[in-house]
């Protein structure tokens, strides 16, 4: 995979009111972040994957496998963390295409953090190997709706995400060669190389139309299906958080009946 140019097109949101700074909250807590991650790393298997279902020591959630990936939609809520049990730990929350299979990421999301025992949300995107970038004007707060695309035009990548709770979005556009053979809506604990930081307690994560009301969300489109995380069959991936020793993590749920919502439950760090 190479890397060729990124090219920033707007940030979007909607000004302040007269004589309001905005001066995120989260900006302190990215920065730890983003000091002990070299890039934000890519999915780490456990054991041997079983059709349909796979653990991983860092995600958990859903994928789809296929090819020629051009969409994956994913909404979401914000979760609030529990710092007082998990200090200094960490977790992010994300749509994106590729990873699942190959050694790229598109990705856009949010992250609840414990600095401390302080609670920090943030929003932020990646074009992985390269290191993760905050959204630095978008506050996030928990509870928040959130909704992101990731879409590919034949030459560029194209990610977006709003928030529906204060109505502020933000795009980011990047030119970037990238296999597309799959997509993801994913519960992460960071890492770098092989290491993997502490996973923040998030009680649990909703996602999907189901739980937000966000139309045609955790849907996706390759060259042969466009639809809800169900349609893509045999391809559909349950990808469960657990230690290598097999102590849980973070688990998904099954898909709702209409094929896209689930949530990722906390279970241990």
């Amino acid at each position: 995979m190479y890397w060729k140019t990124i090219a920033i097109l707007a940030l979007l949101t909607a000004l302040p009111a007269l004589g309001q700074t905005q001066k995120p909250a989260s900006t302190s807590t990215f920065n730890n972040l983003a000091k002990k991650l070299r890039n934000h790393g890519p999915m780490q298997l456990t054991g041997v994957p079983r059709p349909g279902s796979v653990t991983t020591k860092n995600w958990s959630g859903y994928a789809v496998t296929g090819n020629g990936f051009t969409s994956a939609r994913g909404s979401w809520i914000v979760p609030k963390v529990k710092c007082s049990t998990t200090p200094d730990t960490y977790v992010v929350h994300w749509v994106g295409i590729d990873g699942f299979s190959d050694n790229t990421v598109e990705q856009i999301g949010t992250g609840s953090n414990c600095s401390g025992t302080s609670p920090s949300y943030f929003a932020w995107y990646e074009f992985y190997p390269n290191p993760l970038k905050e959204i630095s004007f978008m506050t996030v707060s928990p509870g928040d709706k959130m909704s992101a695309t990731v879409s590919y035009n034949g030459s560029q990548f194209f990610l977006k995400m709003t928030d529906h709770t204060t109505s502020k979005t933000a795009s980011v556009r990047g030119n970037f060669s990238a296999n597309r053979t799959s997509a993801e809506w994913i519960v992460e604990a960071p890492s770098s190389g092989s290491t993997i930081l502490p996973l923040s307690d998030f009680t649990s994560i909703s996602l999907g139309d189901d739980y937000t009301g966000i139309n045609d969300t955790n849907w996706a489109t390759d060259t042969a299906v466009t639809g809800p995380i169900s349609d893509f069959g045999a391809k559909v991936q349950k990808i469960t958080m657990e230690t290598g020793g097999g102590t849980k993590k973070a688990v998904p749920s099954a898909l709702t009946t209409d094929g896209s919502s689930f949530k990722v439950a906390w279970k241990h760090e």
